[in-house]
């Protein structure tokens, strides 16, 4: 391990206490990581909040096998050690990036090809609010479906974090974006980062309303909410168009399917994670994330929208605060 400085064998980190529906957070004392070869060491500055730090906690969402148990994937901070086989040209660089957990935390070991510098034009906390959300919606639009330049892009939750991250990358490829949110200040919010059509579901009928507004449908729907929503999803899709589902926020069954109408417009039923992905299949998914996208997310074009910096010593409460479904954009934990 090559290091500049002295790195401490102990550190602060947050652990959770009772996992299942009465768990609790709290600072522990640990050992700081161990770094693996291709790893790096990352002075954590702020870590990014997910709605998987909520399941994890819940008992429902374990890490993979052989990482760390501690909530965060996503984390912003300054390079300390690096292992013999990665370059020492990383020490003392500002970076931010993916880990598979650990994020909660005064130092995480991230593999060195998962790194991203940090832009000029992003502060720590935005920084640790731009992995997990632009990574997803990318995924889900250029890796698993395939959305065509100047197509149509329909995003369920598009005030949260990834549907944020979405409207934006949507606009930069020329499409026509449409969001489902659950208010009017978030669909104002929504439009104003670029969407088209900001439906507010709670007042209206989504489906009549987007069908009214993209009559030859869309080209890819980006789904974290499945249940109920899959069979209206099939309805308002364009013909080959895929739908991508990314979690279960309104249940895991779903109702009976018209299969007849999916196959009539020959659509796709797509479902996809990033965590428990491969580190090579991370490592391609960010270089070709940087080759599309980092510029403009260097020129500040494209960024995070940081809901609140809230101190890591108050993790309970920005918990409860994602959870409440209040906030647009990403919640971050900072460490500074």
């Amino acid at each position: 391990m090559t290091q500049k400085h002295v790195v401490p064998s102990q550190m602060t980190a947050i652990e959770v206490i009772n996992p299942g529906s009465q768990s609790q957070l709290q600072q522990v004392t640990v050992a700081v990581p161990v770094l693996k070869a291709g790893q790096v060491l990352v002075k954590v500055a702020a870590a990014g909040i997910n709605r998987a730090d909520l399941l994890q906690r819940s008992g429902l969402y374990p890490p993979p096998a052989g990482e760390s148990d501690i909530l965060g994937l996503e984390v912003a901070g300054t390079v300390v050690a690096v292992a013999d086989d990665v370059s020492p040209e990383w020490l003392e660089q500002t970076v931010f990036g993916l880990v598979p957990g650990g994020g909660y935390a005064q130092y995480v070991a991230m593999s060195a090809e998962h790194l991203i510098k940090k832009p000029a034009t992003l502060g720590m906390s935005e920084a640790a609010a731009c992995a997990e959300v632009f990574l997803t919606a990318f995924q889900a639009m250029r890796v698993v479906g395939h959305l065509p330049y100047q197509g149509a892009l329909l995003v369920h939750a598009g005030a949260s974090g990834v549907g944020t991250a979405a409207i934006q990358l949507g606009k930069a490829m020329g499409c026509f974006v449409a969001v489902t949110v659950g208010s009017d200040e978030k669909a104002k919010a929504c439009l104003a980062l670029g969407a088209d059509c900001a439906v507010n579901y709670k007042t209206h009928d989504f489906s009549a309303e987007l069908k009214a507004a993209r009559p030859q449908g869309f080209d890819l729907i980006i789904d974290p909410v499945a249940g109920e929503y899959i069979a209206k999803d099939i309805q308002l899709l364009a013909l080959d168009g895929q739908i991508v589902v990314l979690s279960m926020l309104g249940g895991r069954m779903t109702p009976e399917l018209d299969l007849g109408l999916m196959l009539k417009k020959r659509g796709q039923l797509l479902c996809s994670t990033l965590r428990s992905r491969t580190d090579g299949y991370k490592s391609a998914l960010i270089s070709d994330f940087s080759q599309q996208f980092g510029k403009a997310l260097a020129e500040g074009k494209i960024k995070p929208v940081l809901a609140q910096s809230i101190d890591w010593s108050e993790a309970e409460r920005a918990h409860q605060l994602l959870a409440s479904n209040a906030v647009v954009g990403k919640l971050v934990l900072t460490l500074f």
